[in-house]
């Protein structure tokens, strides 16, 4: 009798060391399904806090407007769709950088607004100077607003602009509808990226 029970013993502290592996395996396991929670519960970066490059080759000209007017469009494009916004908005967005600088991020501001800035010369209360100085945070603080307009969808695009913007004059814009239309086409046929990344 006490040699049997040595024996059930030993087998118990055997089976013991096996149980360690299992404690083991489910421990990883856990971490990784806490891992993965983390994963997809984090908050996403602020768009405002972000810039953009644009990535492959655009068309030398379209409409009159090149090179660093086409990359700026191409970013007030993806800071717009990123945003869910629809493409006529995405189109104003455009018509209103052409509007505004000519899509280009312009350090200075006019005797209106002495101190607009960057591609929708927005003043100070739109936010930081290094935001509205930035391609993609500029066009990320405009489509906010857009988005915020109500039944924009039953007004003019030049008026969608205006009600963003309060220009002094709410035709100003309309000129160039049809500027934006062939830069958004001519740019997404072109297949570029354009690459968001943390400021």
């Amino acid at each position: 009798m006490p040699s049997e029970r040595s024996t059930s013993v030993a087998e118990r502290v055997a089976r013991s060391g096996s149980d360690g592996r299992g404690i083991v395996l489910g421990a990883v396991g856990l971490l990784l399904v806490v891992l993965l929670v983390w994963t997809v519960a984090r908050p996403t970066p602020d768009p405002v806090a972000q810039t953009a490059r644009v990535e492959g080759p655009l068309p030398q000209s379209v409409a009159g407007w090149s090179g660093e007017q086409l990359e700026h469009a191409a970013i007030v494009m993806q800071a717009g769709r990123d945003l869910g916004l629809g493409e006529r908005d995405v189109r104003i967005g455009v018509m209103t950088a052409m509007g505004e600088s000519s899509l280009r991020v312009v350090d200075h501001g006019d005797e209106a607004g002495p101190d607009s800035r960057g591609l929708f010369q927005q003043r100070t209360g739109w936010g930081d100077y290094e935001v509205r100085m930035d391609a993609y945070g500029s066009a990320v603080l405009f489509f906010r607003a857009l988005a915020r307009l109500e039944g924009r969808e039953a007004l003019a695009p030049t008026r969608v602009a205006h009600a963003v913007q309060i220009n002094r004059d709410p035709d100003h814009y309309a000129r160039w509808w049809d500027d934006a239309g062939a830069v958004v086409a001519a740019v997404d046929r072109a297949g570029v990226e354009v690459v968001v990344t943390p400021r």
